[in-house]
């Protein structure tokens, strides 16, 4: 299985969109195994398929920390028809990220984590129509008042897209609320990615905000345009693949032991 995830294990493996390209760029192989399941290993559970454990591209045993996401990532083999599709595993894919690029490096996802505390979707709202502003409001707001209260982290806002310089005790109180868990940490950074917003991010992984809460702040804008003028199919297309990522990530974060909202 090495060479179906090499490419994407390879350069930009936390970036969802830039995993996309790559394994859309990779031969599919026939599906060769029975069945997927997992056993316990040192450090969690490892993948197996017909009894045989699995490795990353870097010739790692693929070991989670968790039942729930052992079983999930073997429920994605096990859903594999004639040929094996890397698209539609995303947890896989996440897990080969984890174990190859962010175990021993959590300090600098973090920190590539923590610029966007600097330049966040948050901050940044539009100046009409008055609905628009009025949706932004609604579904951004309450999260940077959970950043205030809960984390000390009072961050300024803009209107259009002129870079506001955030002050640094917001930044820095932000950024030390990021996890020290690879798992958890990865999963924040293709939360991040995909949505462009390291705080909604940080409120999911916190329980101040459900997958589909943050998922659909996320996009208050993209929807909004889409109500106007419509949906363009490779537009959809491209969402419909960072929804998978996001929702891998999400289901990570709930699987660990992130803690709840302040």
């Amino acid at each position: 299985m090495r060479e179906l995830f090499d490419e994407v294990a390879a350069n930009g493996a936390l970036d969802p969109q830039e995993a996309v390209r790559q394994t859309s760029r990779a031969p599919q192989r026939k599906r060769f195994y029975a069945s997927a399941g997992f056993v316990e290993a040192e450090g969690g559970f490892a993948i197996v398929l017909d009894g045989k454990p699995v490795h990353t591209p870097a010739r790692q045993p693929l070991v989670v920390p968790s039942r729930d996401i052992a079983q999930a990532i073997a429920d994605e083999w096990n859903a594999q028809d004639e040929a094996i599709d890397p698209m539609t595993m995303p947890l896989t894919r996440l897990a080969n990220s984890v174990i190859a690029g962010v175990v021993g490096r959590v300090e600098a996802v973090a920190a590539d984590i923590a610029k966007y505390f600097e330049s966040d979707l948050l901050f940044y709202r539009a100046a009409h129509p008055e609905a628009l502003v009025a949706r932004e409001g609604e579904h951004w707001d309450p999260v940077l008042f959970w950043a205030t209260e809960a984390l000390g982290a009072r961050f300024m806002l803009a209107e259009g897209i002129m870079h506001v310089r955030q002050p640094e005790t917001a930044v820095a109180a932000a950024t030390l609320a990021l996890p020290d868990d690879p798992w958890a940490i990865a999963a924040l950074h293709v939360v991040t990615t995909v949505t462009g917003s390291a705080l909604l991010a940080l409120a999911l992984s916190r329980g101040a905000r459900t997958a589909d809460e943050v998922w659909a702040a996320a996009h208050v804008d993209e929807d909004w345009n889409i109500a106007q003028w419509g949906a363009d199919a490779e537009v959809m297309a491209r969402r419909a693949a960072r929804s998978r990522d996001f929702r891998a990530a999400a289901f990570v974060l709930a699987a660990g032991d992130a803690p709840q909202a302040d």
